[in-house]
């Protein structure tokens, strides 16, 4: 079995690393010391389980799990926490296997000997766990996981099965439906036509077409991005608040 050790403490993933190569059983293939590290080498040696920490600085080890899915194989995930209400959390949730800090070799074996596969299910479980809202929107690309922090995001776009991330750097494709964007980031998002939320705080002006069409001017880009009559008046009315 192949294992990715992440935290980010070097003393916490040398200690499991020893353990695991005294087991025999187990190869660790690599050691990662934040979440981003740790998406990126998930796709490069991929790894049948992840020991992942919680409490990570810049995105932690929920939010990290949840971009494991963009992955064409997500590898299996135990969470290794010294905060025992995440952990009892994850656990009620039955979303994955957890382990509480200092970790006993003979919890993390039998940790190991009953794992399952990340699934779908798993992952909305732990969407809920402390409520965690993505930090970053994760897109599989020709040059592999792409990683777009959401404050760099202007719009969502729906089109069909997929919705366009578009940000200050170009677009990306998500499989993330617009309905759960909405309702994830609503505080940061408004929606202004049926297949389109922009970000609230990226809002420049609205313009008004020729032809009477009402649009949205976004920081950092240079289309403009069509509001429709529904809801415009919402719209509005979040400019006013901001």
């Amino acid at each position: 079995m192949k294992i990715l050790v992440v935290d980010d403490e070097t003393f916490s993933r040398d200690r499991m690393s020893r353990m695991l190569d005294a087991d025999g059983t187990h190869e660790v293939v690599g050691e990662a010391g934040n979440g981003f590290q740790a998406i990126t080498m998930c796709e490069e040696l991929q790894p049948d389980v992840v020991l992942l920490d919680i409490r990570m600085p810049g995105m932690d080890g929920l939010e990290t799990a949840r971009h494991f899915l963009t992955l064409n194989d997500p590898p299996a995930v135990i969470f290794c926490t010294a905060f025992e209400e995440h952990a009892i959390q994850a656990f009620d949730l039955q979303a994955v296997g957890y382990l509480l800090k200092p970790i006993r070799k003979d919890k993390l074996i039998a940790a190991l000997d009953k794992l399952n596969k990340l699934n779908r299910a798993q992952l909305a479980a732990i969407s809920t766990v402390g409520a965690v809202q993505r930090s970053h929107i994760s897109a599989r690309t020709h040059r592999g996981i792409e990683l777009v922090p959401l404050n760099e995001v202007r719009y969502f776009q729906a089109d069909r099965k997929y919705v366009t991330v578009g940000h200050v750097s170009g677009e990306v494709i998500i499989d993330d439906t617009l309905r759960e964007l909405e309702e994830e980031f609503a505080e940061r998002f408004v929606r202004v036509h049926r297949s389109t939320l922009v970000s609230k705080h990226h809002i420049q002006a609205l313009t008004k077409e020729p032809d009477g069409q009402i649009g949205v001017r976004m920081q950092g880009l240079n289309d403009i991005i069509s509001i429709s009559r529904r809801h415009l008046p919402g719209v509005r009315k979040t400019i006013k608040r901001l």
